[in-house]
């Protein structure tokens, strides 16, 4: 089998779809399957970028000024393309982002005469106010909401990566068949992180109790609530410190809230780390991840996090409700910042229950292998593949 993934993202732009089509490219090529990837250049340079090596097809693209770190793919490219993907017998194509790499995808369903899946990685009934804050939130959520249902009815099928957006998409009135199926970690894969290193590169004290939390900073991630615990956890833990890794449009705003909250030497902003190793050691030096985003389709950080046996606190909405319900390695925190804080407190001031949580953490993270995600992923595939051609056959009688 020969798949097409097409993206609107991929790394360099670090964030939950790019993990996502990373782990389950790797899983799907130790089976044996072809995948080619379509997505954005991030270097301004007007023609194709063909890595035949690792499959990844690159498009010239454009700058997108509501969000700067993003890149929109000229869609005059697609003739091109369309050409460069005649040679490699595509079977299916699956798109993870609903811009031009879900419009794309349907030329190419019909140009190839392949069937197209969609997964639906984004919230943006919550996610659009952020980005365009002039128009009324009632406004805004009836249009993604129309938009969101209506791409979702036009493709074969749509995979939806937790319960809470499987639900979701039925409530909007989706019919194209839903498959429930996380993003899976690549274990294998995942190194040691260096805890020790970490702290010692950043001038962190081997001692001090130490919060981690890893996204971009961004408003939708709900990090000035985290920043809000702070002064509450502080009158218990003097010493606490919060180290807030990632880059976004929201870290001038979180920054100047530091400084109004007074806790600007209990917070460091890090920026990006480098997922090959500086990443791991971030989680890894930290007694706690903490987390409080309401808007995540399922919330690959908080296993990660687990990966380093690091037990977490976080609020559950929407797709980390999947990672967190069975509670292990893991505390559930109302939407309140001193409930938030009273549960940090407990953890990092009992040590029989920070033992238990890290054991449980370990363990509960084999559950998420990319391999048994990958499984049912073929499963998805392989049902339409047999449908497209069950439908061809009658056609043709």
């Amino acid at each position: 089998m020969h798949i097409l993934m097409l993206s609107d993202v991929y790394f360099p732009r670090i964030n939950g779809v790019s993990t996502s089509i990373k782990s389950f490219r790797a899983a799907l090529q130790s089976h044996g399957h072809k995948v080619t990837l379509v997505a954005p250049r991030y270097d301004g340079v007007n023609e194709l970028d063909i890595d035949d090596q690792e499959n990844i097809i690159r498009i010239p693209s454009r700058g997108l000024f509501m969000s700067p770190e993003d890149r929109l793919m000229r869609s005059h490219w697609y003739r091109q393309l369309l050409g460069k993907l005649h040679e490699r017998n595509i079977t299916l194509v699956h798109s993870h982002t609903p811009f031009i790499a879900y419009f794309w995808g349907q030329r190419l369903k019909r140009d190839l005469r392949i069937p197209h899946i969609t997964t639906y990685h984004t919230y943006f009934q919550d996610y659009a106010k952020h980005y365009i804050p002039f128009l009324p939130d009632l406004l805004l959520r009836w249009g993604s909401r129309v938009f969101t249902t209506r791409q979702c009815n036009s493709v074969d099928g749509v995979i939806a990566p937790s319960e809470a957006m499987h639900s979701l998409l039925e409530k909007f009135g989706v019919t194209s068949p839903i498959y429930r199926l996380p993003t899976g970690l690549e274990l294998g894969a995942i190194p040691k992180g260096n805890g020790t290193s970490f702290r010692q590169k950043h001038g962190i004290n081997p001692n001090r109790p130490v919060l981690v939390n890893v996204g971009r900073m961004a408003f939708e991630k709900n990090i000035d609530f985290l920043l809000r615990t702070i002064p509450f956890i502080r009158q218990q833990i003097p010493d606490i410190l919060l180290v807030l890794a990632g880059e976004g449009p929201a870290l001038a705003s979180l920054q100047q809230l530091a400084h109004k909250l007074n806790i600007h030497d209990q917070v460091r902003f890090i920026g990006y780390l480098d997922r090959e190793l500086a990443l791991w050691d971030c989680y890894s030096a930290a007694n706690l991840f903490v987390f409080a985003s309401k808007t995540e389709t399922q919330g690959l950080v908080l296993l990660e996090a687990m990966s380093q046996s690091v037990p977490v606190v976080s609020t559950a909405f929407l797709g980390t409700k999947d990672i967190l319900q069975p509670q292990r390695g893991a505390l559930i925190a109302e939407d309140d910042p001193t409930q938030f804080a009273r549960l940090v407190v407990r953890v990092l001031k009992e040590p029989a229950l920070h033992a238990r949580m890290t054991n449980e953490a370990r363990d509960y993270v084999n559950q998420w292998s990319a391999d048994a995600m990958t499984q049912r992923l073929l499963t998805c595939y392989k049902n339409h593949l047999y449908a497209e051609a069950e439908a061809a056959s009658v056609k043709a009688v």
